[in-house]
């Protein structure tokens, strides 16, 4: 997709992730709606951007604001769609209370699919549309201590793949992307210990933006970002035992750091 045509519409856009996003869209010529549940950071980050940018606040968690964000992304003339806003969930699934478990399901899945329903005609009458959504390796990949977080992400995954499908026959692309663990805010101090124990690769949210925005110009309908976990990815999809038993030695310290109820 040319980006100077594009109008794009970014949940999460108050985050680390999204604001980056947000920016090098907007360098690249692409007129920008931000969302998000922070007015204050999103006012700021229009502030910093000028022109052809726009915000709404928005909780994706409630079906108003879904109905008013689809209106205002109407306006705004949306052709991209990017389901970028999301939680974190680390803790065994024994520990976690179940309106924890509700709230990472609701918006790293359900929120992103209702959004999408939402605005499917609008995006359909463009000559050209994408809906971007912003997974994790651990949708490919599941991982010990995420058991809710990879659920939704593998969901999230699986309704990219289905719903590119559906509209093989249409304008829209469907995009699925796959980051690894990302240097933001969203993970919590727990997270951050487990990453420097089991020595996880991190990236930037520059660096995961900037491929996302390279997949976006490019139409690329499914990707997984950093190596090696690209290769355990793929290697889970076809020999998942493998996997089972190459995780099974790093559970005791996922069990070190997990959070307690």
């Amino acid at each position: 997709m040319q980006l100077s045509r594009a109008r794009v519409l970014i949940t999460g856009a108050s985050g680390a992730l999204g604001s980056e996003l947000a920016r090098q869209l907007h360098a690249a010529g692409a007129a920008v709606l931000l969302a998000g549940r922070d007015a204050g950071a999103l006012a700021a980050l229009q502030a910093v951007l000028g022109e052809r940018c726009d915000f709404i606040r928005a909780d994706l968690n409630s079906a108003a604001d879904i109905a008013a964000l689809t209106e205002a992304a109407c306006r705004f003339q949306v052709n991209v769609l990017v389901n970028n806003a999301g939680v974190g969930g680390f803790g065994l699934l024994e520990n976690q209370d179940w309106l924890s478990v509700e709230r990472i399901l609701a918006t790293n899945l359900e929120a992103p699919i209702r959004l999408t329903q939402a605005l499917l005609p609008a995006l359909k009458a463009q000559p050209e549309a994408a809906i971007v959504n912003i997974g994790s390796t651990f949708g490919s990949l599941p991982f010990a201590g995420f058991a809710a977080y990879s659920a939704a992400k593998a969901g999230l995954r699986g309704f990219s793949q289905a719903l590119r499908r559906e509209l093989a026959d249409s304008t829209v692309g469907v995009i699925h992307l796959a980051p690894r663990a990302i240097d933001t805010p969203l993970n919590s101090p727990a997270v951050r210990r487990l990453n420097q124990a089991l020595k996880s690769h991190t990236d930037s949210a520059a660096d995961v933006a900037a491929q996302i925005v390279a997949a976006i110009r490019h139409g690329q309908g499914e990707r997984h970002f950093g190596f090696p976990e690209r290769f355990f990815a793929w290697l889970n999809g076809i020999a998942p035992s493998l996997i089972d038993r190459a995780l099974a030695g790093k559970l005791s310290v996922i069990k070190r750091y997990a959070p307690a109820r």
